[in-house]
């Protein structure tokens, strides 16, 4: 029985990082593509994150650690917890070369325009997918850690979270899977490179939970969930937003944002 819970946090965890892979059946239907979809959809999923966030999660984090070294240094924790979450995936995205960051350069309606009209450049283009693969796995080592977390201290809140990160994960797969179908001509291959890069994130929630369990307690838990909170806000600004923004509209970005935060209160507000 003890175990359950576990279980359904990394089936969460599952779910979200192989949503890599819808993104790469997205790729192969371009011209039936929306980006004015997608760019709400992506608004949406950072008003989920950065919402629960701030309002959730820190608070949570917060009480873990007032309850362990009283309400000055409790609280100083809280807030150097969640800078130190924002330095990690910060570091992250320095180290992998911005050339073959899909973070950093290219979205996925433009590595599938690239794809058409480079497809003779067949080394490059596989070149890109395999280094985008590495990049997108790296990064969801800490996002598969991030909605574990969260489904294990509460599975709502977990559900939420690994929607939001679902979201965000079908535009990385249109960027690892593009270039590599325009290059061999093979759905399969480009799936499969695809789902791959996107099992980093059960993977990441796998080893983060061996090496955390034997040291899990209120204040371990709320340095953890602080740091999760830094690392949502993060990615929520430095590449949903963008993303959202280069696919559609300033206000269908900022619409989504905002439902994405009134759906977060109402559900909250369910279990209070």
């Amino acid at each position: 029985m003890e175990q359950s819970p576990v279980v359904f946090a990394f089936l969460l965890t599952l779910f979200a990082g192989l949503c890599t892979g819808i993104g790469s059946l997205f790729g192969f239907m371009s011209r039936k593509f929306n980006p004015k979809f997608l760019a709400g959809a992506l608004g949406f999923s950072a008003g989920v994150m950065i919402y629960v966030s701030f309002v959730e999660i820190l608070s949570k984090a917060r009480i873990s650690l007032v309850e362990g070294f009283g309400v000055k240094q409790g609280y100083v924790l809280t807030v150097v917890a969640f800078f130190i979450g924002i330095a990690v995936i910060a570091l992250i995205d320095r180290l992998v070369p911005s050339a073959e960051n899909p973070h950093e350069l290219k979205y996925a309606h433009e590595m599938v325009e690239e794809g058409e009209k480079a497809a003779a450049k067949k080394g490059r283009l596989i070149r890109m997918g395999v280094f985008s693969a590495l990049a997108i796995a790296i990064h969801n080592f800490p996002e598969g850690l991030a909605t574990f977390m969260a489904a294990l201290a509460n599975p709502q809140l977990g559900i939420s979270i690994a929607v939001a990160i679902a979201i965000h994960n079908i535009p990385e797969g249109v960027a690892v899977s593009a270039p590599v179908f325009y290059a061999t001509g093979s759905r399969m291959k480009a799936f499969t490179l695809s789902f791959l890069s996107g099992l980093a994130e059960p993977i990441g929630a796998l080893i983060g939970y061996l090496l955390l369990r034997q040291v899990v307690n209120p204040a371990t838990f709320g340095v953890i969930f602080a740091g999760v909170a830094g690392i949502m806000v993060y990615i929520s600004l430095d590449e949903l937003l963008p993303t959202a923004e280069e696919y559609g509209q300033h206000h269908i970005a900022i619409g989504g944002l905002i439902a994405g935060m009134l759906v977060m209160a109402v559900s909250l507000l369910l279990f209070v």
